[in-house]
Parts: structure tokens; sequence; C-alpha cells
């Protein structure tokens, strides 16, 4: 096209923008027939997921919208224009219908940016606009991390009802081509629906297009920082039942564990919206606290039976036959030199009595033995009363100081199958309570 061409194109587009503007307003609705609704045609596009706050149940999103309407008052025969088919103009020029987002969460109620539509010659107008939306959101963080979403985008007109714009969607769903994706969020889909709805303030209907944002959280991140670290914490606290008792740092672990899932059930806590609605992972941070909160006053029971001392009472006899015979051998809990094969040693049998009285007893007969075979007995008649009393009085405290070893072993045996039978009880309990976590996300 020759220079020549061009200038006249543009008188031409000039001469065309005067002449439809002249007796032009934009404040009345572009119709010929009042009595008529406007057709107007919605198309959004997702562009990006800026945020999604679940605290505040607000989503925010970066959108183009696209609405259509024929304009009657803007047209024009292009071959009396040298064959100009379509102009660019302000939007401020022509009317333009009030479409705004009905669930908007923007305390500044910002709208569409002033950007340019595109006029055709049979009257019908394009306007293009984008938008950064603050959307309301209703959140269910029921399974979170492992959650989905469902937030709505309810575009409708503000002031004009059903009888005079026809609000309409263009596809039944938004397009999501140009949309980036988002390293929490992924997209699963966005069907939009057409709701006609009679509010309470008036009785005119008033038509509305929603679209629905399906979305899934990515919950690699959730996992690595959130779940598996309370996990691994979990199963340190049976490991404080397998601590010697003589250690003293049974009860500190236990504390310590509890310490730290506290820490992580206030870092879900911040980020969740208060609600009665309680989070997956906030159920297993509240049942593993509620574990090791049993733990650490079982370990303190245990503890106590532990360092019963020579002054307490023998072990009765439900729990001998229970826990040192079954549950010991259950737990394979044995004394020094058993295992697993060697025959069951009963407690405080006949054994034990021998042991503790054969000690006892033949240093004393040995003793009056050697005094009546090498001393006569009229030389040693004066001394044979007094020692027998020593002697009887000396395997008289070696029997008690037996017996009392003997009980404080027992007590401390059964502490230790406590110990033993309560860490296999609670790694089950921290097991099954893991898979039943991943088995409800799944």
């Amino acid at each position: 096209v020759s220079p020549g061409c061009r200038g006249a194109q543009g008188r031409l587009a000039y001469k065309l923008l005067h002449d439809l503007f002249a007796n032009y307003s934009s404040a009345l609705r572009p119709v010929e027939d009042t009595d008529r609704a406007l057709n107007v045609t919605l198309q959004v596009t997702l562009s990006q997921i800026i945020d999604m706050d679940e605290r505040n149940q607000v989503l925010t999103s970066y959108l183009w919208v696209r609405q259509t309407w024929l304009d009657a008052h803007l047209t024009w025969d292009k071959d009396g224009y040298g064959g100009i088919d379509s102009i660019r103009i302000p939007s401020s020029y022509v009317w333009r219908p009030d479409i705004i987002l009905y669930n908007n969460a923007d305390e500044h109620f910002g709208g569409s940016m002033e950007t340019n539509v595109v006029l055709r010659s049979d009257g019908r107008i394009v306007w293009d606009s984008p938008a950064i939306t603050k959307s309301s959101c209703k959140v269910d963080v029921s399974y979170f991390p492992f959650d989905g979403q469902q937030c709505r985008l309810t575009f409708g007109s503000w002031t004009y009802n059903g009888n005079q714009i026809d609000l309409r969607n263009q596809l039944d769903t938004g397009d999501l081509r140009d949309f980036v994706e988002n390293v929490e969020w992924e997209v699963l889909g966005m069907p939009a629906t057409r709701n006609v709805i009679t509010y309470g303030c008036c009785s005119e209907p008033y038509p509305d297009v929603t679209y629905t944002l399906l979305l899934r959280r990515r919950a690699s991140f959730y996992i690595f920082n959130l779940l598996l670290p309370c996990i691994m914490v979990s199963f340190l606290a049976p490991l404080g039942f397998y601590l010697p008792a003589d250690s003293g740092e049974k009860v500190s672990l236990g504390v310590t564990v509890l310490l730290a899932l506290t820490v992580f059930q206030l870092l879900v806590a911040e980020s969740m919206p208060p609600s009665e609605s309680v989070p997956l992972i906030g159920k297993y941070y509240i049942a593993t606290m509620t574990m090791i909160t049993a733990s650490t006053a079982l370990t303190i029971f245990i503890m106590n039976v532990h360092h019963c001392g020579p002054g307490a009472r023998p072990v009765p006899p439900w729990a001998r036959w229970l826990i040192l015979r079954h549950m010991a051998r259950l737990c394979c809990v044995y004394e020094v030199g058993e295992s697993c094969k060697s025959p069951q040693r009963a407690p405080g049998g006949r054994a034990a009595v021998q042991d503790a009285g054969g000690p006892g007893e033949s240093p004393g007969e040995g003793q009056v033995g050697t005094e009546a075979g090498g001393c006569p007995w009229d030389h040693c008649v004066c001394h044979h009363d007094a020692l027998l009393r020593n002697v009887g009085y000396i395997a008289g405290c070696f029997r008690r100081h037996r017996a009392n070893q003997r009980r404080t072993g027992e007590w401390k045996k059964v502490a230790k199958v406590m110990d033993r039978f309560f860490m296999w009880v609670f790694f089950l309990m921290v097991f099954l309570m893991s898979v039943l976590v991943l088995g409800n996300a799944a």
C-alpha cells in the first residue's frame, strides 16, 4: 500500500470516529427497542493463581475477561469508509455492561483495567481486559495437606436485570490454555454454568455466570516438611521405654518429643482457618501427642516400680505368674545367662531359697565343726554359746539382705518387662496411626 493510501485510510478512520460519536451517548443501553434484552457474552481465561489464603479464605487470581455485545448505534458501511471493518478505541467511549465479580473480597474493590475495545462495522464490540481478582472461597481443610478446593467466581450485572441484559457464557468451561502452572495448586478444571436468580431485594431475575475452579493441593512440600518429621519424631516416643531406668533420661525424652510436636501443631494452626473442621494432619498431631503423654505417664509409673526399695512388698502371685512368667517370655526378657531357649526358672523357688540360705548357714556349721574338732570340749564350752549367737546373727542378716535383693530384683524385672511390653504396643500404635492417615489421604 502506498503512503498516499495509508494517509487516506487514516483520514477515513478519523472521519469514521467523528461520525460515529457525533450524537452518541455512552450512558444509555445501546438497543433500538428498549423492551428487548441486550445479549452479552462472557468468557474468562485463567492466567495465574497468585495466592490462596486459607486462613482468610480468599483466592487471588489473574484473569483475562472477554465481554462481547452488539451496539445498535455504532454500525457503519465499511465500503463508504475505504473498507475499514474494525477500529480500536478507548473503552470509555462506548457503553459498557457493569459486569462485576459478585464474590469479590478485595477491600479496594478494583475492577477491570481500562483497555481498548474492538469495534466492528456490524456494531459488535469485543472488550478484553485483564483483572487481578480477590474472591471469597469456602476452604475445606479436613484433609489438609491432601485436600482439594472448589472456588467459585460469579460474574453478573449489578444494576441491569435479566430483562435488560441477557448474560451468557461463551464456552462451557474457562480457558486454561494460557495458564501458568502454580507450585502449590494443580488446576483440574474450570466448568462454567449460567444461573438465573431472583434476589430478595427485587422481583426481576438476575442472570449470572459462575466459574468453578477445581483445585488440588500439591502435597509434596507438606509431606517432607510437616508429616515426615512428625512421623519420625513419633517413633522416638516408644524408644523411651527402651532406655535404662537408671539413665535418668526416660521422662526427658518424652517431654522433648511432646514439645517438638507442639511446635509442628502451632505451625499448622497458624495457616489454617479457625473453624470447627480439624485438618487431617492436625488430628494426627493430637493423637500422637495424646499417645506421647500416655507413654510419659506410664514411664513415670514404671520408674516408680523399678525403684522399689527393700521395704517394698513382695511381688504379688498374679503379677509373678502373668508378668514374670508369661509376659517376660513373650517380650524375651531374661536374666543374664538366660535366653529364649533356656528353661524358665520360677522366681522365688527352691533354688533361690537354697542360694539365699546356703551361704549363711555353711560358714557357721563349718566353724562350729572346726572348733569342735580342733579344741577339746572342756576348753571350748565357754565360747560355744557366744559363737553360735554371733553366727546366727550374721546368717540372719545375710538371709535378710539376700531376700531384700531378691525382692528388689523381682520389682526391677517387673519394670523391665512392662517397659518392653509397652514399647512394642506404642510402636504398633504409631504405625497404625501413620497408616490410617495415609489411608484417609488416599
